[in-house]
């Protein structure tokens, strides 16, 4: 996919940030559109279909975190990013953020072509992984009792089907790929997330709890002091 044809949606209460990010991401071909709230948000949102939401956590109306929530149960975003962009650098902020199915954290003050680099990195990625998705790739996953279609994007558990954002997706069909063997937190991290973001090692906790909350504690395995697996 050409950089012109992704949709960004930038949320954000102040008119110079907004301003300032949608000139730098229209001069690099994205399709861009704006958003002062969360209300707001989540309204263009349903009609832009955004590939990536840069959204600020504390804004009137409705903050970025809650407008995340409910952008997280609208189908026809479950494959969009989401990245906050805040000035709060707390711990405890970063961790409220992935709670609710963002996919990165990035602090102000933006720097625009630090960020320009990100966003075409993260593209570069996605496109990548779609280009080695060929007939021979092992594109559904049979296993227990779960039907994991990295084509479409979806995931069955019984026949019935289970809405998972992008990551949470992405991160059990990994672990599905490769059953009983344990992989460490920094492992996931890079196959997930790549080398070009930088969250902590906990976020790769709250995904797994939230996974586990969907499709049950069962499935994948907490192996102490080492990381994770998928066991059958």
């Amino acid at each position: 996919m050409e950089a012109n044809t992704y949709r960004i949606l930038i949320v954000d209460d102040e008119p110079d940030i907004l301003e300032l990010l949608k000139y730098n991401l229209e001069k690099e071909g994205y399709l861009v559109k704006t958003a002062e709230d969360g209300v707001e948000a989540i309204e263009q949102a349903r009609k832009f279909l955004p590939h990536l939401v840069l959204m600020d956590i504390m804004m009137p109306r409705l903050d970025g975190v809650e407008a995340c929530r409910q952008m997280r149960v609208i189908p026809e975003l479950n494959d969009t990013y989401i990245i906050f962009l805040t000035a709060r650098a707390e711990e405890y902020s970063e961790v409220a953020a992935f709670e609710v199915g963002a996919d990165d954290y990035i602090t102000k003050p933006v720097k625009p072509r630090a960020l320009l680099s990100r966003l075409n990195a993260l593209f570069r990625r996605d496109h990548k992984k779609d280009l080695q998705e060929t007939p021979n790739t092992q594109n559904v996953i049979k296993i227990a009792d779960f039907v994991i279609n990295r084509s479409s994007y979806t995931f069955s558990q019984n026949g019935q089907v289970i809405a998972l954002p992008k990551k949470e997706f992405e991160l059990i069909y990994f672990l599905a790929q490769n059953p009983n063997k344990v992989f460490s937190r920094e492992d996931i991290l890079v196959n997930i997330w790549g080398t070009d973001v930088y969250v902590l090692a906990r976020t790769v906790d709250v995904h797994i709890r939230r996974i586990r909350e969907k499709i049950g504690e069962g499935f994948i395995k907490t192996v102490k002091g080492v990381g994770y697996k998928f066991e059958l």
